[in-house]
């Protein structure tokens, strides 16, 4: 079978979230990198794959997805095992609890955290672009905020959907790792849980391996 195909890098974080599930399940799997500089996710080509022009595109057969987090559920449902089910989609109640923790992902913490990455490390590095301090300080008081519910949350069970880990604490991988690299990642030391957490989350060779590879391309 020939393996499936990402459209993108690793430094991308949208890229990196369909990476570390591809690495989850034990994959086979092709990086085609697109160059962003020189416009080729605008070309006729990946607007084919991905008619909004953005990473990544993912190709499995005839099958063309776009959108990093459905690219990630396809992956872990399609690879699916006893050792790797970050669905659990046998269990109603526990599918559930993984759909509301990944919506929280996507809707309350990324939506916090995301722009403190662009400000401190995206605008500066790749377009010059000088650090919006009102949109970062604004933005850490979401994330704080974000973080005190985590908080309680994590003081009550290991993972974010509960005793097990699901596709919930693997969407939160890229940004935090990036956040980390900002100037403000002691913030976590104000939530031990929270902190524990993640450093659990880091263990993975997953995660190695994709924080390795995000921290050379950047």
């Amino acid at each position: 079978m020939a393996p499936v195909k990402v459209f993108g890098s690793a430094a991308f974080t949208n890229v990196a979230r369909v990476l570390v599930c591809l690495e989850e399940v034990g994959a086979d799997y092709e990086v085609v990198d697109i160059d962003f500089a020189a416009k080729e996710h605008k070309n006729p080509e990946h607007l084919a794959r991905n008619p909004f022009g953005e990473i990544p595109a993912f190709q499995d057969g005839d099958l063309v997805l776009f959108e990093s987090r459905a690219i990630a559920k396809y992956i872990l449902r399609k690879y699916r095992t006893d050792e790797a089910d970050m669905l659990r989609e046998s269990d109603p109640e526990e599918a559930a609890t993984v759909d509301v923790w990944a919506e929280v992902e996507a809707h309350q913490y990324s939506k916090a955290v995301a722009p403190i990455v662009y400000e401190c490390i995206v605008y500066p590095t790749a377009y010059g672009v000088k650090t919006d301090q009102k949109v970062v300080d604004e933005s850490m008081e979401k994330l704080k905020k974000v973080l005190e519910i985590y908080e309680g949350r994590l003081s009550k069970h290991e993972y974010l959907a509960g005793s097990f880990i699901s596709v919930a604490d693997l969407n939160h991988f890229p940004f935090t790792l990036r956040f980390m690299e900002t100037p403000y990642a002691s913030l976590f030391d104000s939530f031990p849980c929270v902190k524990a957490w993640w450093e659990k989350l880091m263990l993975r060779p997953s995660m190695k391996k994709l924080g390795a590879d995000m921290q050379k391309r950047v």
